[in-house]
């Protein structure tokens, strides 16, 4: 009997034939069936009895590991028989095959090391990516690097692209393969909304909303529904223990409360998605873990909670955070869909149907948020140098590659020109990130390979240890604290508990590296915590400044409640939570001398010259840095001239030319330069402020040299310094055209104003320049003075650019003023011919 015959009636059955013919003909296809069409379980199958597979397997690809077993097991239940014959799974930490086994279903990062390791896939036939739409990083991954070998190395394999949601023509048209489709079964299914005045009321924040809104949504489905299993979507393990606390005792005794998430134990994961043994309606508190793939028998009622947890790159600090936000449309029409695959079925929506407008269409390929470190290093192992020449559906954002790239090459991972070290291809082997897979190569050169091994483990799973409050404070950071739980050194903490799923979860992963690193068995040491969270956060070192507060290698600065250490003067940060008020979550105290000696390369010491503002001085220093950090520091007493003079030139550049020292000879100078500059500036320079200040690296650098001291600098002749670039003829032509003085007919000496260089003044008593008929000028005949004549008691009496004038006209009625005011004082009736005077009329001289 045929497969295909003897395979359950479900709605992709029809497609069947259609994609078995595609494929005989095609290299690659896309096959798009809804949710609940059943393609995870019947395409596998069918493609078995395909001419073109010959002995060869089928890959299956699932984006989840309960996913990727509960798939097996179906296949083997309808093949009648046991997971590993025909049907088998590979995922991390767990495989069921054997030499039988023909349809594989795998995770993700099982694929790419399948492919890494056999590039030309010998004894693989097809290759398929179910839940496409998912978009993980890793199927794209996978599927970047499938292409390239198929391409290069394998023309036969077959690579099918399986999505209930995606866009399958362009994904098809991208793709240069043949579209298959499955109309499906859908069984209708009723959406409620929620009220507009019901969301405004439920809070503002995700978890307060869900904490309001779910509880009271589950009891009324229950009451509405009379029959029928009841999922509900929420963004995370913290909102799924929240509503399962405020449930507890609020539902009927014929009914069981599950949950469903991936750090879940096997059992209680087939417990949620399996029919109660009792008979009992359950209610299953979920991630999104159950938007695709799998099928939870007996739900008929979705209660979405409308958010997802999605991982965020951020490439300003190399973190990743994971940030709640609303679900696409495409997300909500996939969990809604979960309540029609049985039968007709109830969908709440905990929104309004206006929000149900201004939900983005879908999210963001998972290759634009995530950080791409391992990427890199994969597609460097293949042969990629730069990532972005396989063939991607959407390529690699450049600043993640570039950042991916730096951090590769810190931890020794590829060379600068893109090729994979021997230590790089190590790290890939692990199958961890690479920066974790660093920690355990060298923690194991440095003699600490089993801590190393637990240290990933616990940096690579969540927090073992839970707050009983949840406003607890910044919680217990210390990374020592999680090894001694570990190696069963430390008393329970008062108010944390142990997360038992986490730490078996760590447990598992320390073990599966110790067995690969083929390590026996030793005792952990929680003192080299420091040490080796460093090797793998080498980015994120801190210094402490102050009790609570750190700086980072980066400069950045963050909270640290150092109070819960023992002082320490370096930290090795392996979380870090980027708030307002950035935190550190969890980090290990470091030893001064671990770190010179794990980062000698790394570290270097300079001549560091700077102005200090208290002293009024140069100060040099030999310091000695890792980033931002400074490790060592010593005075220099004879420091490089050429730093001091470029360190005090900076301090007067950031002082500005108006607080530099001019005499009032350099201040005349740079007036009479300027009253010029007015004249003829192709002739002569700019000695403006601004001019100056642009330019003072020119002018006033050469006269630094040897100098330290602002004292010193005061003892410099300005007056010289910007006459310095004039040459002698220009200095007898600065004379000649603006001098600093005048003789006047009483046969004194005034000084001329230049401080406005477009109105030069000469201010003199009224009775020196008795005689004198026209106004004296400057500039070479061109400029009057601008004239202030002065009382005896040197108070201006009249200002005029027209001597001449002034003595036909104006002087009269002066002199009426000052014959009142000033009786001893000659005021002769005809000023041109009465004789100057600088005195009185008994003392005119």
């Amino acid at each position: 009997m045929r497969i295909l015959d003897s395979l359950p009636d479900l709605p992709v059955k029809e497609a069947l034939p259609e994609l078995l013919e595609v494929l005989a003909n095609s290299n690659r296809a896309v096959l798009e069936a809804p949710p609940g069409a059943g393609k995870t379980t019947l395409v596998p199958l069918a493609l078995l009895e395909a001419a073109w597979r010959e002995e060869g397997k089928i890959v299956v690809l699932e984006p989840r590991r309960l996913a990727t077993r509960a798939a097996a097991e179906r296949m083997a239940q309808l093949l009648g028989e046991k997971v590993g014959q025909t049907v088998g799974y590979w995922v991390r930490m767990d495989h069921e095959v054997s030499g039988r086994t023909r349809v594989e279903v795998v995770t993700e990062g099982i694929l790419t090391r399948m492919i890494q390791e056999d590039p030309a896939l010998e004894g693989v036939s097809a290759i398929i990516f179910d839940e496409f739409h998912e978009r993980n990083l890793q199927a794209d991954l996978g599927l970047a690097l499938a292409l390239d070998a198929q391409a290069v190395l394998r023309p036969d394999l077959r690579i099918l692209l399986m999505s209930a949601t995606l866009d399958a023509s362009a994904i098809g048209q991208w793709l240069q393969a043949p579209v298959v489709r499955s109309e499906g079964r859908m069984y209708p299914v009723q959406t409620h909304y929620l009220a507009p005045a019901d969301v405004a009321t439920a809070g503002n924040y995700p978890a307060q909303r869900l904490a309001n809104l779910v509880p009271k949504a589950i009891r009324q489905a229950l009451q509405q529904q009379p029959d029928g299993d009841i999922l509900v979507f929420l963004p995370g393990m913290g909102e799924i223990r929240k509503v399962a606390s405020l449930l507890e005792q609020a539902l009927p005794v014929t009914t069981e409360l599950h949950l469903l998430h991936g750090d879940l134990p096997l059992p209680k994961q087939v417990a949620a998605i399996q029919p109660s043994p009792h008979k009992k309606r359950k209610v299953v508190l979920a991630t999104s873990i159950a938007e695709t793939s799998l099928t939870i028998e007996g739900v008929s009622i979705v209660i979405d909670g409308g958010f997802a947890r999605v991982p965020k790159f951020v490439p300003r600090t190399g973190l990743t955070t994971l940030d709640t936000v609303a679900v696409s449309q495409a997300g909500a029409d996939q969990r809604r869909g979960r309540a029609g695959r049985l039968g007709p079925g109830v969908c709440y929506r905990l929104w309004s149907a206006a929000d149900q407008l201004q939900l983005p269409p879908r999210q963001n390929p998972e290759i634009f948020e995530a950080d791409l470190t391992s990427l890199v290093l994969e597609t460097a192992i293949w042969g990629a140098k730069d990532a972005t020449t396989l063939q991607w559906l959407d390529t690699p954002p450049t600043a993640a590659l570039a950042l991916a790239k730096d951090l590769l090459l810190r931890l020794q991972a590829i060379t600068p020109a893109g090729l994979p070290t021997a230590h790089g291809k190590a790290l890939a082997a692990l199958g961890i990130h690479p920066r974790l897979g660093h920690l355990v190569m060298r923690g194991q050169e440095l003699g600490h390979a089993i801590t190393a091994c637990a240290l990933a483990a616990l940096l690579s799973e969540r927090d073992i240890l839970k707050p009983m409050q949840l406003s607890w404070g910044d919680g217990l950071p210390d990374m020592r604290l999680r090894l001694e739980i570990l190696a069963g050194q430390h008393p329970p903490t008062p108010g944390f508990v142990l997360d038992e799923n986490a730490l078996r979860r760590v447990k598992e992963q320390a073990q599966n590296l110790k067995q690969r690193m083929r390590l026996a068995s030793a005792s952990i040491n929680p003192e080299a915590a420091g040490l080796l969270t460093a090797l793998a956060y080498l980015d994120r070192i801190a210094q402490r400044e102050t009790s609570g507060r750190v700086r980072l290698i980066s400069g950045q600065r963050a909270r640290l409640a150092t109070e819960l250490f023992s002082e320490a003067d370096f930290y090795s940060i392996a979380h870090l939570d980027l708030g307002k008020q950035p935190r550190i979550l969890l980090a290990a105290p470091l030893e001064k001398a671990e770190l010179l000696r794990a980062f000698s390369d790394q570290i270097e010491t300079a001549e560091e010259v700077k102005w200090d503002a208290n002293t009024a001085q140069v100060s040099a220093k030999s310091i000695t840095r890792l980033g931002a950090l400074t490790l060592d520091e010593k005075t220099v007493a004879n420091p490089n001239p050429d730093l001091v003079s470029e360190a005090l030139l900076q301090a007067l550049i950031e002082k500005g030319v108006r607080r530099l020292p001019f005499s009032e000879e350099a201040q005349s100078v740079r007036q009479r330069m300027a009253f010029l500059y007015t004249l003829a500036p192709e002739n002569w320079p700019d000695v403006s402020d601004e001019a100056l200040e642009q330019s003072m690296d020119v002018w006033l650098a050469p006269h630094l040299y040897g100098l330290r001291t602002l004292e010193q600098v005061n003892r410099l002749d300005f007056k010289e310094i910007i006459l310095a670039d004039l040459s002698w003829e220009q200095r007898q032509e600065m004379d000649r055209l603006a001098p600093t003085h005048l003789l006047v007919p009483s046969g004194s000496r005034i000084a001329i104003d230049y401080s406005d260089p477009t109105t030069p003044i000469l201010a003199v008593r009224l009775q020196e320049v008795f005689g004198l008929m026209d106004t004296p000028k400057v500039g070479g005949g061109n400029v009057p003075l601008l004239l202030h004549l002065l009382s005896p008691a040197r108070r201006p009496v009249q200002v005029t650019r027209d001597l001449r004038s002034f003595w036909s006209s104006g002087y009269f009625e002066v002199r009426k003023d000052l014959r009142g005011r000033y009786p001893k004082h000659h005021w002769p009736e005809d000023p041109l011919t009465a004789p100057p005077t600088r005195g009185t009329k008994k003392r005119p001289l």
